[in-house]
């Protein structure tokens, strides 16, 4: 090789230099998001008017010319209408929901007893934090305390008539504790029973197979308000005289069944998302039904599912207020019964704060399970990264 040819090969690397600021950034990740084309640009424009329009008076209701303190309804009545505020004044009254708050969170549950679902939330946020931590070690112990271990302790807690523990009827339940007690049993109960209407409608075995859909179907075409009477009137007609099921019972009872339902067509369409290599596969390896099911290819279907599962127990949890229909008071049944049945705060902006309470409630409950559903999303998606 001649001297004069050495002059164009390089013997050092290249430094590396930052990305251009076109490509990095907020400026790049608004043009990338918000006016990547003529089209985006006009709904970001209307978008960003219409916050801007809205924007200023919801924050004025909910907390500038909002009511904080007060004893009673004349706290927040302008001068027109008997109270000290401004004629024509409009704001949240806060003071409502601060006065019945212990309500909207127990009911009717004695006061002196309260401590006991309160303790029940605590046990259930321990054993629920590690076992959705996905680095927390442990992993089956916890979930045998959460699912197997806490349902007998909470019903111990809360029903009580042991050890000294005063019997609480669940007439007396309400408000926030009775959404998740009926999300919790529905959401552990609908799951596995989900996955095996969905094996059953893919069962090979005509009775089984035909048993499931006939289950599925029927509990689909029916509204869960038709299921909660049923189980609520019809089912006391089906069973010995003289027996009798507790009215929180048998609201379990429907609302799990029809979330099953539901569950297991969410659960079916995994199933069927599943190359028929992975069966094969399973079968080559001398592994049984249920051992192919279980470590092959149901951990697949549930993968792929993750945002079907999600969305029904996020429907399930919003869908607890339709017991109010049975004479149950979930949070915003007792919210109703509050605005409704209480002069004592009854004013014009006493039942708008009361409903934007139980909206933000339910709010944030369904919002992190959404953004829990898209934490694990991201992490068991191995199979399509480069």
């Amino acid at each position: 090789m001649q001297e004069h040819d050495l002059a164009w090969v390089r013997t050092e690397m290249a430094l590396a230099q930052a990305a251009p600021s076109s490509a990095v950034g907020p400026g790049a990740w608004v043009r990338r998001n918000l006016f990547a084309s003529p089209i985006d640009s006009v709904l970001t424009i209307m978008a960003a008017l219409v916050i801007a329009y809205f924007l200023p008076q919801v924050l004025n209701w909910l907390f500038f010319n909002a009511v904080w303190s007060g004893a009673d309804r004349t706290a927040c009545l302008t001068t027109d209408q008997g109270g000290q505020l401004p004629s024509g004044w409009t704001g949240a009254c806060w003071p409502f929901v601060e006065a019945r708050f212990g309500q909207f969170m127990f009911g009717r549950y004695p006061i002196d007893e309260r401590w006991r679902p309160i303790l029940t939330g605590v046990i259930f946020v321990a054993l629920l934090v590690p076992l959705l931590t996905p680095s927390a070690p442990f992993k089956r112990l916890n979930a045998i305390l959460f699912f197997a271990v806490f349902p007998f302790v909470a019903f111990f807690l809360l029903v009580g008539g042991y050890l000294g523990l005063p019997y609480v009827e669940t007439p007396l339940w309400g408000g926030l504790m009775v959404t998740l007690v009926i999300s919790y049993v529905g959401i552990v109960v609908s799951l596995p029973l989900g996955v095996l209407l969905a094996l059953g409608r893919r069962s090979k075995m005509p009775i089984i197979k035909m048993l499931s859909v006939i289950f599925i179907e029927a509990i689909r075409g029916v509204p869960l308000v038709t299921v909660l009477f049923m189980a609520s009137f019809m089912l006391p007609l089906f069973v010995p005289p003289g027996m009798s099921f507790d009215k929180l019972l048998r609201a379990l009872i429907g609302v799990a069944l029809f979330a099953s339902a539901y569950m297991a067509e969410v659960v079916r369409g995994g199933l069927q998302a599943i190359p028929k290599g992975q069966y094969e596969g399973a079968d080559s390896l001398g592994l049984g039904y249920w051992q192919k099911m279980f470590f092959i290819v149901m951990p697949q279907a549930l993968k792929l599912v993750i945002p079907g599962i999600v969305n029904t127990f996020i429907g399930l949890f919003k869908d607890t207020t339709l017991v109010l229909i049975i004479s149950m008071f979930d949070l915003l049944g007792v919210v109703k019964q509050s605005i409704s049945g209480d002069p004592t705060w009854a004013t014009p902006q006493t039942a708008k704060t009361g409903y934007v309470f139980a909206a933000a409630i339910f709010w944030i409950f369904c919002f992190g399970m959404s953004r829990y559903s898209m934490f694990m999303e991201r992490r068991l998606d191995t199979s399509h990264r480069k």
